[in-house]
């Protein structure tokens, strides 16, 4: 779980992600639509996604992906981010974390 979090507080938006998965496509694409460019590891294709996906189970992301970072900060699955979209508070919570700028 430490190097998820680790990871997670790299950048201004991380997003744990599947290759595959529709879900995460449309999470990301949300995201990138603000401007923001977040990091995003493919756990399909990193050495270590079983481990990071696991990780992300125990923070209780269930699914474990999309799982989404902002500003350090574990901010949960789709669920939370399209909430945060519906209520206009996920343009505010990437200009805070530096994510974007306008």
């Amino acid at each position: 779980m430490d190097a998820v979090m680790r990871l997670g507080a790299e950048n201004p938006a991380v997003i744990f992600s599947k290759s595959t998965c529709c879900i995460s496509h449309a999470i990301k694409t949300l995201i990138r639509g603000f401007g923001a460019n977040p990091t995003i590891y493919e756990l399909d294709e990193l050495p270590s996604g079983d481990q990071m996906e696991r990780a992300l189970l125990a923070l209780g992301c269930d699914p474990s992906v999309p799982a989404v970072f902002i500003g350090k900060k574990f901010i949960g699955g789709s669920n939370e981010i399209m909430s945060l979209n519906v209520k206009g508070k996920l343009k505010p919570l990437l200009i805070k974390a530096n994510a974007i700028w306008i």
